[in-house]
């Protein structure tokens, strides 16, 4: 499941983590993003973050934590999926090992630098593509599709 969200404070970081606890995920890694910053310092603040240098890496990380019973998340902006794709098929795709992917839109709708449009543009397409079920966090909804 991929989580992505295009608004930067829209819901409280200390809620969002509790939500994603309260739904059973355990362990955390990521690589740092400007938009998710808050919920990675909360996380860092409840002592359950582990950080990676790349998003391929984290997933990996991810995919070792599920086979020692961990339930995973994935912390990174967009740009990180193409950096993790070969991972995300050859590891988690084919040996059927989930993760949460809570993805920042950076690019989304025009706005951002411009290495980031050509991602934001495309990532609702590339993440069917890629046939990995999504969801676009709102400020209204973030907690109920959390559950999803």
């Amino acid at each position: 499941m991929c989580v992505t969200a295009k608004v930067r404070q829209m819901i409280e970081s200390d809620t969002f983590v509790q939500a994603l606890q309260d739904i059973g995920v355990n362990f955390f890694t990521g690589v740092p993003d400007s938009i998710l910053g808050g919920i990675i310092a909360e996380l860092m603040e409840r002592r359950l973050y582990t950080p990676a240098v790349r998003e391929d890496e984290a997933v990996a990380m991810a995919a070792g934590a599920y086979m020692a019973g961990k339930i995973p998340a994935v912390l990174m902006q967009n740009s990180g999926l193409g950096t993790s794709l070969n991972t995300l098929i050859s590891l988690n795709y084919i040996y059927q090992q989930p993760c949460v992917l809570i993805v920042s839109w950076r690019g989304q709708g025009g706005k951002d630098a411009p290495e980031h449009l050509v991602m934001g543009e495309v990532m609702p397409q590339f993440l069917d593509t890629m046939k990995i079920p999504h969801r676009t966090l709102t400020e209204k909804t973030a907690i109920e599709d959390l559950r999803w």
